[in-house]
């Protein structure tokens, strides 16, 4: 699990269950994309964090792992 830590002290990652969280104090947990089905398949949208909109995509699996991916490599970049 990678962290970023902004100059305020405010640090962001992509959320998952490796680690709790929870012990570290008080989270703010928001949505970085939204990933719904449509008719070409299934995309991933990242405008909630200033990202592209993936896809369209065969299988749900497919945009998740874009998603993840893409949220991975511009971690640093996306705004606090």
């Amino acid at each position: 699990m990678e962290f970023v830590i902004g100059a305020t002290g405010r640090t962001r990652c992509l959320y998952t269950e490796e680690i709790n969280l929870e012990t570290l104090g008080p989270l703010k947990i928001r949505r970085a994309s939204n990933v719904e089905t449509t008719d070409g398949g299934w995309t991933a949208d990242l405008s909630p964090v200033g990202g592209p909109n993936l896809g369209p995509f065969a299988r749900r699996s497919e945009a998740l792992r874009a998603e993840t991916n893409w949220i991975e490599a511009h971690l640093p970049t996306i705004a606090e």
